[in-house]
């Protein structure tokens, strides 16, 4: 599976159109379970807006599941040029409500359309991103005397250490990106002229997201 980015945490903003206020709320989330999940906290926390409107893909290219919905809105005018915005940012794993206060003055059909895709648009663009990628999680043991150096390549590389177990010789866990993990290989054996051999304990989808709290 290609990489891809996702939403690196919670994030609301509001925008004002004509006399309607419109605030657009977004998240990563990598189930259905967790959008459902994300657009009821959303409901509650807006539960006095005239509509709620959701969309949320999961997943990215073409292992893709999505979902929109207009809610009470003209049949087309929100949650399809929502989900159309989401779809062609390039983004994966992502839900994003647009709630919306009416103000007294109808937009129209084509306003709508404008009011609900630019609200997709302006929080996809402010939204700081992550990169989600294949990464592969590996062990090796290595002597007290090339920890330092191993654990200085492990990190030149953008892997990340897992854990460590300090014995008669350090165990250490990791993880690489399958993209960098042969040269990291590469490396780690002109470190130890081929003494240390790492292996591979399991490979996983994985992106480092900070936690985002919604209250």
């Amino acid at each position: 599976m290609d990489d891809y980015y996702v939403p690196a945490s919670l994030l609301s903003l509001e925008f004002r159109v004509v006399n309607s206020k419109f605030i657009a709320t977004i998240s990563p989330a990598f189930s259905v379970e967790q959008a459902k999940i994300f657009i009821n906290k959303v409901n509650k926390k807006y539960a006095d807006a005239t509509h709620n409107v959701p969309a949320y893909i999961i997943g990215h290219g073409s292992s893709l599941i999505s979902h929109c919905s207009d809610n009470g809105e003209p049949s087309g005018t929100a949650g399809r040029p929502a989900l159309s915005v989401l779809k062609g940012s390039g983004l994966g794993d992502t839900v994003l409500v647009i709630s919306r206060y009416f103000g007294g003055t109808k937009l129209g059909t084509g306003g709508l359309v404008k009011a609900y895709g630019d609200s997709a648009r302006e929080i996809i663009a402010a939204v700081p991103k992550a990169k989600k990628t294949l990464v592969h999680i590996v062990s090796l043991e290595c002597p007290y005397p090339l920890y330092e150096q191993i654990k200085l390549s492990i990190r030149k590389h953008q892997g990340e250490i897992k854990s460590e177990d300090f014995t008669d010789k350090i165990s250490l866990v990791y993880s690489i990106s399958v993209k960098s993990y042969e040269i990291l290989l590469n490396a780690i054996s002109e470190l130890s002229n081929g003494q240390i051999h790492p292996e591979i304990i399991k490979s996983d989808q994985v992106s480092l997201i900070p936690s985002g709290n919604f209250s």
